[in-house]
């Protein structure tokens, strides 16, 4: 009992080992309900499922911090949420590309969830290994910080630059080179990510891909790409390994949730890119401003931030109003 109680009181990366086991297990427990009785059945996600669902994790993620304000301090747990929204925010532009993606595949909306759950649990060990990176460098080299706010900046410029660039799925080099080391079957499966089928070419019975599994293998590509953004603006905030982690994680569950919903109404956000290309300038600004004024409290950076994001929505919704009507006005019933 006595060495039990040692290794759970034991240092990693700055907290106790128990303390990393309790965020684990409620990210387990979370997962585990979502597919073991929210979604036991293949079924079509509806608006409001999805904003129920993304409400609990956002009620669990509200909870988390609030533990982590009392346990940890209030400067940690106004980090925490700090971290949270600006992980929420930038990974809102990456459900605009999961929908190209699911576009391009043809993935009927019952196997969207399959392909987002099964991806979260790639984001979770994705996500650890860059923070674990980004610790080691930032606490060996503490001029990394610059760097991350100089990319941070240079990419919220191109971001505000290309905001109607829409990737092309069909020429993505990371597609090319699965369908040239892979076999591909020519359509969907139900939900199989990997089937058997007889080689046309061979004759013989070998292990096919499907699109399904196409899908996922992009939508982990992508949120490799995106992570290189949003960690670097986490660090920008705190460096404390395990308040960057939990934010990230939390925010991207419940996202993933929300996509339904988000997804739905994807065309009314026409300018929220925007608005996250300020919160890119703004942060990796932040790095750069310290030697001048101190370090920018964690209060206002969270301000700014739902500030910048509430003026995306809003304007968003304003201009796109008139579009949103004739829809309405031209739908049966």
């Amino acid at each position: 009992m006595d060495v039990l109680m040692g290794v759970l009181q034991a240092d990693f990366l700055g907290k106790a080992v128990w303390i990393w086991l309790t965020f684990l297990a409620v990210v387990v427990t979370l997962l585990a309900l979502d597919l073991g009785v929210l979604h036991r059945d293949q079924h079509e996600i509806g608006v409001r499922e999805s904003l129920l669902l993304s409400a609990g994790y956002i009620g669990v993620a509200v909870a988390f911090g609030a533990w982590v304000w009392w346990y940890l301090g209030a400067p940690s747990g106004m980090d925490y949420f700090t971290g949270f929204m600006i992980e929420k925010s930038l990974s809102m532009d990456n459900v605009f590309v999961i929908a190209l993606i699911f576009s391009f595949f043809a993935i009927p909306r019952q196997y969207q969830h399959r392909v987002l759950f099964w991806g979260i649990l790639g984001v979770i060990v994705l996500r650890a290994i860059m923070i674990g990176l980004g610790t080691t460098l930032v606490s060996q080299f503490s001029w990394v910080l610059y760097l991350f706010g100089a990319f941070l900046v240079l990419t919220g410029i191109k971001m505000w630059f290309m905001v109607d660039h829409e990737p092309d799925i069909a020429n993505n080099p990371v597609l090319k080179w699965l369908k040239r080391h892979m076999r591909v079957t020519d359509g969907l499966r139900g939900s199989a990510f990997w089937v058997r089928e007889t080689d046309p070419k061979t004759g013989r019975v070998e292990r096919f891909a499907t699109p399904l599994l196409m899908a996922l293998m992009l939508v982990e590509f992508v949120d490799l790409i995106f992570a290189v953004d949003s960690v670097p603006a986490i660090f920008a905030i705190t460096t404390d390994p395990f308040i960057v982690y939990t934010s990230n994680i939390f925010a991207i569950l419940g996202l993933r949730a929300l996509y339904f919903a988000l997804a739905a109404m994807i065309h009314r956000f026409k300018y929220l890119k925007y608005a996250l290309a300020l919160v890119l300038v703004f942060i990796g600004s932040k790095i750069f401003l310290v030697g001048f004024i101190g370090k920018v409290p964690a209060v206002v950076s969270l301000s700014v931030t739902f500030g910048l994001i509430a003026g995306g929505v809003l304007v968003s919704l304003w201009k796109t109003r008139q579009a949103a009507a004739e829809v309405a006005t031209s739908s049966p019933g």
